[in-house]
């Protein structure tokens, strides 16, 4: 990338009071692999430390999760949670003077893992999607109840093809919008190596312009997918796939969303969303996804796409052929065609403020020293987006007195972080200089 571009990626800039970040792909409790004490109040709760100020409610196809969110105050497509509702005690409802200000903003979301067989290959494909009203959402779980199970995982399967989902979701309500999630990883990315498609088109057929956006994913970020000419007028969105409520997993992406002169409601949201108007993005460093390079976990191995191509795809430890990750697929696909993307969008590169601090510590993410100082820093300044990203390092050093960590504050939000890339479902690394 030349000097303009880099200057151009980074372009963002400060944060401004008219954006709103949003993490539209998130669970609950109800979903595999997932925290058990993933509940609405502690999503809001670390949202806001986060600097979140919209989340998608995750998972409205299980009927446990869906009976909490119906708890929730509707608005024009908008759900509102309230700290003095029913699901808090009565602590939380003492002295509260402004009862909106304890309001919290989620809009309708879930995920769905697509399972079926397309020209003779097996295909695995998770779509996120976002639904106007609860209306909606009843109709899309009536549906489903007649294609299979939904209750026993906030993110099921069913084999449904993705064209026949996108038919069937146009034809309960146009205003669904469909987003392939995490496109690139290899087992459930629909561009993944192991049972992707090589366009968009493929994947949905006649239904392909219902795809208004997609998903990065922690592996790409937006410069990786500006290669891809099958995206050149798709919006380019970032989320997290949370599997719990803390700062470094939940808003670790994010998309930007602009609310200047707009009331925040479904529509406004959809609108930017279709329309390729969203700000940026929040992307972590892709080499920090679990399959950004070429691997096999088990046999503690991984390369880069060049070292796979003169390995002809074989693991030089087992025999057996390689896990291909996000950066070589990206380069199969670039190189068919051409892109030229005309609305590039800025977007911040940047790893949670727990991995920082772990790093310049040396110590784990969970331990006592690394939430001295994290609490230390948002009790001076409010969020970890505002630390991230405006706070100055010499305000940082007033505060916790530590050089080193300041520096890499300041790093971080220059994306001059190294990261050791993650391969076959092992997150990457973050490492001081090149060790």
């Amino acid at each position: 990338m030349d000097k303009k571009e880099e200057d151009f990626v980074y372009s963002c800039g400060k944060l401004d009071n008219s954006w709103i970040f949003a993490d539209l792909h998130i669970h609950s409790r109800f979903s595999r692999a997932c925290s058990k004490n993933l509940n609405i109040p502690n999503l809001v709760k670390w949202a806001r430390i986060k600097g979140i100020g919209l989340l998608g409610t995750g998972d409205f196809t299980h009927n446990e999760w869906l009976k909490e969110i119906k708890q929730l105050r509707e608005d024009n497509g908008i759900y509102w949670y309230n700290s003095c509702s029913s699901f808090s005690n009565d602590e939380d409802c003492k002295n509260v003077a402004e009862v909106e200000s304890k309001e919290f903003p989620f809009i309708l979301s879930s995920e769905i893992s697509l399972v079926y067989t397309s020209n003779g290959k097996g295909r695995r494909v998770h779509l996120v999607y976002l639904a106007p009203n609860l209306d909606a959402v009843d109709k899309i779980n009536a549906w489903l109840d007649t294609k299979g199970r939904r209750d026993y995982d906030g993110r099921p399967i069913f084999k449904i093809s993705c064209r026949d989902f996108a038919a069937k979701m146009e034809e309960i309500d146009k205003r669904i919008e469909i987003i392939p999630a995490h496109i690139w990883t290899p087992w459930f990315g629909i561009f993944g190596s192991k049972g992707g498609f090589d366009s968009l088109e493929d994947a949905f057929e006649d239904k392909a312009y219902m795809i208004h956006a997609i998903e990065t994913g922690i592996s790409s970020d937006p410069e990786m997918n500006w290669k891809i000419k099958d995206l050149e007028n798709k919006t380019i969105v970032s989320f997290s796939d949370s599997h719990s409520f803390w700062p470094w997993r939940l808003g670790r992406e994010a998309t930007l969303f602009n609310l200047d002169n707009d009331k925040l409601t479904y529509d406004s949201i959809i609108k930017q969303i279709r329309e390729n108007k969203i700000i940026g993005t929040i992307e972590t460093d892709p080499c920090y996804g679990m399959y950004h390079f070429d691997g096999h976990r088990n046999c503690n191995f991984s390369c880069s796409p060049e070292e796979t191509k003169k390995l002809n795809g074989i693991c030089s430890v087992c025999k057996k052929g390689l896990t291909v990750g996000v950066e070589y697929r990206v380069e199969e696909l670039a190189l068919k065609s051409k892109a030229s993307h005309g609305k590039k969008k800025c977007y911040y590169k940047l790893l949670p403020l727990h991995e920082i601090i772990s790093l310049g510590l040396g110590v784990g993410m969970n331990s006592k020293g690394c939430w001295k100082i994290y609490n230390e820093l948002i009790s001076k300044f409010g969020t970890e987006f505002n630390i991230l990203i405006n706070v100055s390092c010499e305000e940082i050093n007033k505060v916790i007195k530590n050089k080193l960590v300041s520096d890499l504050i300041i790093l971080n939000r220059q994306g001059k972080i190294n990261v050791k890339p993650g391969y076959d479902g092992i997150y990457g690394k973050a490492i001081i200089g090149g060790k």
